[in-house]
């Protein structure tokens, strides 16, 4: 499988040996604009398949992002609360929002790969 997966609302999940680290797409923000606050989940919060699991707010809008697959809450991105910015910056490596421990890692077989993501974000525009 995969080591990133897609959801059709723009986030991604990427598995890595200690969990899965989850943040939003960079057409997710490219449409939200100027990141200005981002509020992350607690540590050992769980969280469902589809659960909103962080609340990014841009000088446009604020947008839920969801969990992508469920799980408990390991680790967040303490960066974002100094640097919200960093979401635009670079949204797959130091803007991501959390780390989950999975508890059904097959949940990830529904989401898209990168070769099925691409394809979807060029019918949004």
């Amino acid at each position: 499988m995969p080591s990133i997966r897609y959801t059709k609302d723009h986030e991604y999940i990427r598995l890595e040996d200690d969990g899965a680290i989850v943040g939003i797409t960079d057409y997710a923000q490219a449409q939200l604009g100027d990141v200005v606050f981002v509020e992350l989940p607690t540590l050992g919060k769980r969280l469902s398949q589809g659960a909103e699991a962080a609340v990014v707010e841009s000088v446009k809008a604020a947008s839920g992002v969801n969990a992508p697959a469920s799980g408990e809450v390991l680790d967040i991105n303490h960066a974002l609360e100094e640097t919200p910015a960093l979401v635009n910056e670079d949204p797959g490596g130091k803007g991501w929002f959390l780390k989950l421990k999975l508890s059904n890692p097959t949940e990830l077989e529904a989401l898209m790969d990168e070769e099925a993501y691409q394809p979807y974000v060029k019918t949004l525009a």
